[in-house]
């Protein structure tokens, strides 16, 4: 048992590792492609978003009630899947709600803003610009560490459903590294620098997964997975609702959020299928 407990362990501290460390993704996209790809920005979005709202309510949601339903039976246990279902949602929201909307993480960059940033350069101060991408670094290093506990708690429970948290989570990192490479290269002029505040800024997302092994694991009962594991699956709904869904419909080019959407479900309902 310590063995497979070990060996779970490793691999969800490597996903989750793998999954915030994707804002440096986001940076190398920024210095080095000239336009957007909008099509495959909607359509990976969206997938990502199917992805999410798939596993979530269909196998984290499930899973988390009937731990609960086990230890609690069925009114109690349900009414403690909801409380902790809405009370992720409620954390989420409280973080984006004290960031302010500039260093939101949920405003998502593309290429072009790249271009624009370089055309206001002269308007506006360097230091100004490094403070910017500062405190937007730390904006998503705040947003990115309850989705490492998620992450990580998703392959403590089923490794299947854990990559698949793991890959969605991934890229939606990618536009916030853009996000924090951009006023840092244009206030330094060095392409390193942006990039490894971006990758920097991905960290919290293990240290959300250290938090989850050090603070919860020792005590993970079946009501404490349950409502950890509930609150899992609010996170990442609102994600998808907040961020990813109407990120994607911002670059939709004929309805390819949408398709992205449905095969993000598809792709996860098959796989599900096929691993179980």
């Amino acid at each position: 048992m310590e063995l497979a407990w070990s060996s779970d362990v490793l691999l969800a501290f490597a996903l989750t590792l793998f999954a915030g460390l994707a804002t440096g993704i986001g940076s190398l996209i920024a210095f080095f492609t000239k336009q957007t790809n909008k099509k495959f920005l909607s359509l990976a979005l969206g997938f990502s978003a199917g992805v999410m709202i798939y596993v979530s309510l269909v196998e984290i949601f499930v899973k988390a009630k009937d731990a609960l339903v086990g230890e609690h039976g069925e009114k109690t246990g349900y009414w403690l899947t909801l409380a902790g279902f809405f009370g992720g949602m409620l954390l989420i929201a409280l973080i984006d709600r004290f960031i302010p909307k500039a260093n939101n993480p949920h405003e998502v960059k593309s290429v072009e803003d790249v271009q624009q940033a370089q055309l206001q350069q002269n308007d506006i101060e360097a230091e100004r610009l490094m403070k910017m991408g500062l405190f937007t670094a730390l904006a998503i290093a705040i947003h990115n560490f309850p989705e490492g506990i998620a992450t990580f708690m998703s392959v403590i429970q089923d490794p299947s459903v854990g990559v698949a948290v793991a890959i969605a989570v991934a890229i939606h990192n990618i536009p916030e590294g853009i996000a924090v490479a951009i006023p840092i290269f244009y206030a330094t002029g060095k392409r390193m620098k942006a990039f490894k505040w971006s990758f920097a800024s991905g960290l919290s997302e293990p240290l959300g997964a250290l938090v989850a092994f050090v603070l919860l694991m020792p005590f993970l009962t079946d009501t404490m997975f349950g409502i950890v594991f509930a609150g899992v699956a609010g996170i990442m709904i609102f994600i998808s609702i907040d961020e990813l869904l109407p990120a994607a419909k911002k670059y939709d080019e004929e309805h390819s959020s949408i398709y992205g959407l449905v095969a993000g479900m598809a792709v996860m309902a098959v796989s599900l299928v096929l691993l179980s």
